[in-house]
């Protein structure tokens, strides 16, 4: 059995999830497979020849962690609370080309793939929806360790090609199906400031959030508009200030993102539904860059020499401060891949993918 997942990028909504906006993300033509078959005993080995490692643990009756993010017994410990059971253990060879921790969610597409695989060869597989995947995913990725992630990566790789998600009120899930071109994705092999920048990006706008509707009880992120901002001068910091008019137009970016999309399914309009998205992407790239600093020096270079070489926008992808750039480049995209590695970067072609499926 064989199983694979993609990773993803997220065109609009970054850092907004965990607040209760909503994300457009997409799967990528980049993958994780999980491999393997029974074994006569209850052993699990996981054989990483990527990362040079191997994992072994036994199908005991209850699963302590023994590291943090102990990935892949959470993942056993969630579908067992699901209702799977499993008499006999398995041996799996993980494989992958996603980059690793730069911000395409590839630890998300492993959990997936592997929670797939699962359910596959348990004793009773209960046939997951993607939906289901996405799920049990976050479950065994944010909740079972007290991240402080939210749930576009889970979702996005499970079910795969173009989402809308809102997690508030309720969690709500719309495939998107716009016609796309290519994409080039720019690896900085800068290590993320991951906990910095969600210091900042998360917990700075919380802050943010309760000292203004404190001052105005009537003030909502989901719909205040940004003509209203200056009225919350007297309560903010310049820097406060600029955090929130930063969320609050990368929300009204996705729902002008999320129509154009939606139109683009039904009448792709060439080159003016590109250099309309593209121009969209960048605008979000902008506040995430000036507002949110969730960008770096090189990565800039890596953006304005992608553009130069023909992209029509892009932004950074994942937490930030280092890690993935995307340049959407549905023409020239050899030479946007070209103009990223001049800059010290790693350039992947990719396309939107299939969510997480079976193999052969």
């Amino acid at each position: 059995m064989r199983i694979s997942t993609p990773g993803r990028i997220c065109f609009f909504g970054e850092h907004q999830d965990y607040l209760g906006l909503p994300v457009i993300a997409a799967a990528i033509s980049r993958r994780i497979s999980v491999e393997g078959s029974y074994r006569d005993d209850n052993k699990i080995i996981l054989n990483l020849p990527d990362l040079g490692s191997k994992e072994e643990f036994t199908l005991d009756t209850t699963f302590p962690y023994v590291k943090p993010r102990d990935y892949f017994r959470s993942t056993v410990n969630v579908v067992r609370r699901k209702g799977l059971t499993f008499s006999k253990g398995f041996e799996v060879t993980i494989h992958g080309n996603i980059p690793i921790n730069s911000g395409t969610s590839s630890s998300s597409a492993l959990i997936v793939s592997w929670a797939h695989f699962l359910d596959k060869l348990s004793d009773n597989p209960l046939n997951f929806s993607p939906k289901e995947l996405g799920e049990i995913a976050n479950a065994a990725e944010v909740l079972e360790f007290g991240e402080p992630g939210g749930m576009m990566d889970n979702y996005s790789t499970a079910i795969g090609n173009v989402i809308y998600l809102e997690s508030t009120p309720v969690i709500k899930v719309e495939t998107l199906t716009p016609r796309l071109g290519t994409f080039v994705l720019g690896d900085s092999l800068e290590p993320k400031d991951t906990l910095g920048i969600i210091a900042r990006c998360r917990y700075g706008m919380e802050e943010v959030i309760k000292i203004v509707t404190d001052h105005d009880p009537a003030f909502s992120i989901f719909t205040t508009p940004v003509e209203k901002l200056g009225d919350y001068r007297s309560v903010l910091s310049g820097d406060q200030l600029s955090l929130l008019k930063a969320n609050i137009e990368d929300r009204d970016i996705l729902v002008e993102g999320k129509a154009l999309l939606i139109d683009s399914a039904e009448n792709h309009a060439g080159t003016g539904f590109d250099k309309h998205f593209g121009s969209l992407l960048y605008k979000h790239y902008q506040n995430l860059r000036d507002h949110k600093r969730t960008s770096t020096p090189k990565i800039e270079r890596m953006m304005n020499a992608a553009l130069n070489a023909g992209a029509l926008g892009g932004k950074i992808n994942g937490s930030g401060g280092g890690g993935c750039m995307f340049a959407y480049a549905p023409t020239h995209a050899e030479e946007v891949a070209e103009a990223i590695e001049r800059e010290g970067g790693k350039s992947y072609i990719i396309t939107v993918d299939k969510g997480t499926r079976i193999e052969g």
